[in-house]
């Protein structure tokens, strides 16, 4: 197509300018006179030049700017390609790195949730152990104190009955009593008490 446009342009100038120039006349000068047969000499040689490339260099010069425009056309649409698979993959990266760190909270937030609880929990155990030890040492002191009670009715008893088995022994005035009864009471508090 663009070859029949340049053959036609061609083809009108050389038609048009042979008789231009011839009808100036002789009168002008050697650069600017026109030979007929020189004229459509040229214009044939001009013509078969141009066939001769329009025929074997104008296709294959052609061919290799279209091959050239098409592989920079495939080129483009390629990093163009390229370019929206990058988008879509920093988008797929974007939600994932935001979805792992709401993960990472909800993890965080389960942990503390989790450490809240255990504490809860233990504390909880060790108020129910510091009980548990609380009514076992109060059940133990008042086993003790009760042992304790028992024991001193016992010595009680035993005094009583050592002091009276002395009395009956032994028939004494006020002061003669009193003595005997300090002197039992200073046995006992030694520890060597007289049991009867």
């Amino acid at each position: 197509m663009r070859t029949s446009r340049a053959g036609i342009l061609f083809a009108i100038l050389m038609v048009g300018f042979p008789s231009s120039v011839l009808a100036q006349g002789e009168g002008t000068t050697p650069l600017f006179s026109v030979n007929l047969g020189t004229t459509v000499w040229t214009a044939l040689v001009f013509a078969a030049l141009l066939w001769i490339l329009w025929r074997f260099a104008w296709g294959p010069i052609l061919a290799a700017v279209e091959a050239r425009e098409g592989a920079i056309q495939s080129a483009l649409d390629e990093a163009a390609q390229r370019n929206e698979e990058a988008a879509k993959l920093l988008e797929q990266h974007r939600v994932q790195l935001a979805e792992a760190r709401r993960q990472a909270s909800d993890i965080i937030a389960e942990g503390k949730a989790a450490g809240d609880r255990l504490r809860k929990d233990m504390e909880e155990r060790a108020r129910v152990e510091a009980h548990g030890i609380v009514e076992r040492a109060q059940g133990e002191i008042d086993r003790q104190r009760d042992a304790a009670l028992d024991m001193i009715r016992k010595e009680s008893v035993d005094l009583a009955l050592a002091a009276a088995s002395r009395l009956l022994q032994e028939n004494m005035d006020g002061a003669k009593d009193r003595e005997m009864v300090e002197s039992f009471l200073n046995e006992v508090s030694d520890g060597r008490g007289a049991r009867a």
